[in-house]
């Protein structure tokens, strides 16, 4: 199993590690929805907002520049927010022509989309941040604690674990292509374009096949063990004193960084 290629899970001894999943969860999500009222603008607040991440990844032993050198990577999808630069109205600062299209970029929309780039790469790292400290199967659970329907959780908890067993299909088709693909004397190995095309498309074709065959072993094999429906751990997740108490300061934190946005 490869299972690197996925996993982005950093063993440690921290207290961030040690924290109930469903912590980790609610204060991930409620710092999520947090970022995305805090008014467009509000640079202090969302300085507070990094301060909490920094901290949090020197109390998880990852390094103050963890979250931050990998949250780039989902940068640019937050540049589909672009438009509202030309499309919320305020103070002209420019007028660009371009064929028959003008474009007036206004002083509000440079503002909105500043902001959302800002709360976009804040989540990303807190959520990075939680991935690297929860282990999947607890995630998993953690859901399960809060009242996620059974049915997502379920769909998410083997759409991850059968992600390395595709992996390997994958790996396996292609080293039988390279193995049969050495070509003759004097010709290019690999063969032409629409050789590597016609056969790319039969490795898709292989793979379905394969995941449709071994999933339905599976399952067989699932029922027979008397699967029932629930996902089963040897280690029950118990809210202790700690746990409440990092929770309560958290949200303290967040409700406080609200404040700070919102009174001027």
């Amino acid at each position: 199993m490869h299972d690197n290629v996925f996993d982005r899970y950093h063993a440690s001894e921290s207290l961030l590690h040690r924290l109930d999943p469903r912590v980790k969860v609610l204060v991930t999500v409620s710092f999520i929805l947090s970022n995305a009222l805090i008014p467009d603008g509000t640079w202090l607040s969302f300085a507070f907002c990094w301060l909490l991440i920094l901290l949090a990844n020197q109390q998880a032993r990852l390094g103050l520049g963890f979250t931050f050198k990998r949250s780039f990577v989902a940068l640019p999808f937050a540049l589909a927010a672009i438009t509202v630069i030309f499309s919320i109205p305020g103070r002209t600062l420019a007028e660009w022509h371009i064929i028959s299209l003008i474009l007036v970029p206004t002083d509000a929309g440079l503002l909105r989309f500043l902001s959302i780039l800002v709360r976009s790469w804040l989540s990303i790292q807190m959520a990075i941040l939680l991935v690297a400290t929860t282990q999947f199967p607890d995630l998993i659970h953690a859901f399960e604690h809060l009242r996620v329907p059974r049915i997502l959780t379920t769909i998410i908890a083997f759409l991850y674990r059968y992600l390395f067993v595709l992996t390997d299909e994958v790996f396996r088709l292609l080293r039988a292509r390279e193995a049969r693909s050495a070509g003759l004397p004097g010709q290019k190995r690999g063969g032409s374009l629409l050789w590597r095309a016609r056969v790319t498309g039969n490795m898709a074709g292989q793979l379905f096949l394969r995941s449709y065959e071994r999933s339905d072993r599976i399952y067989n094999a699932m029922l027979s063990r008397g699967y029932s429906g629930n996902l089963r751990t040897l280690h029950p997740h118990i809210m202790r004193r700690r746990d409440w108490l990092v929770l309560i300061v958290m949200l303290g934190s967040l409700l406080l960084i609200q404040l700070t946005g919102w009174i001027r």
